[in-house]
């Protein structure tokens, strides 16, 4: 199953030709399952009421049109806020620490297009 990062939910959302090509090639596949999570709808919802320029996503009618699309929800636990105790500090963002939290402990990989939380390895591949 793949999760997908912030950026790449955002790309699949309102700039599909952004997406880097083996993204889109695993998700138009839909040979694994494709999730987002409530950790990216969360950031999304703080960076829209921060009112930043050029950043208008309303972060509920995200998450409607994912589900449309046919994408899985994955809700935060505590097992996966627990984790992000043990994560290396690599990447600073509290949001993609807890995503690839949420990979290790659901067996999902983190599909992104960061080198930074690429580092990782394993559950996160770069497209």
């Amino acid at each position: 199953m793949w999760l997908l990062d912030t950026h790449l939910v955002l790309w699949v959302a309102f700039g599909p030709q952004r997406l880097p090509r083996r993204a889109r090639q695993l998700i138009e596949s839909r040979e694994a399952a494709v999730a987002f999570s409530d950790a990216t709808l969360w950031e999304v919802a703080i960076k829209s009421s921060l009112r930043k320029p050029g950043f208008e996503v309303d972060a509920a009618a995200l998450r409607d049109g994912l589900l449309a699309a046919g994408f899985d929800e994955l809700p935060i636990r505590a097992e996966h806020v627990l984790r992000v105790a043990g994560l290396p500090w690599r990447h600073r963002d509290p949001f993609d620490r807890l995503l690839v939290c949420q990979a290790a402990v659901e067996g999902m990989t983190l599909l992104t297009a960061d080198a930074v939380l690429a580092s990782y390895g394993k559950p996160v591949r770069r497209v």
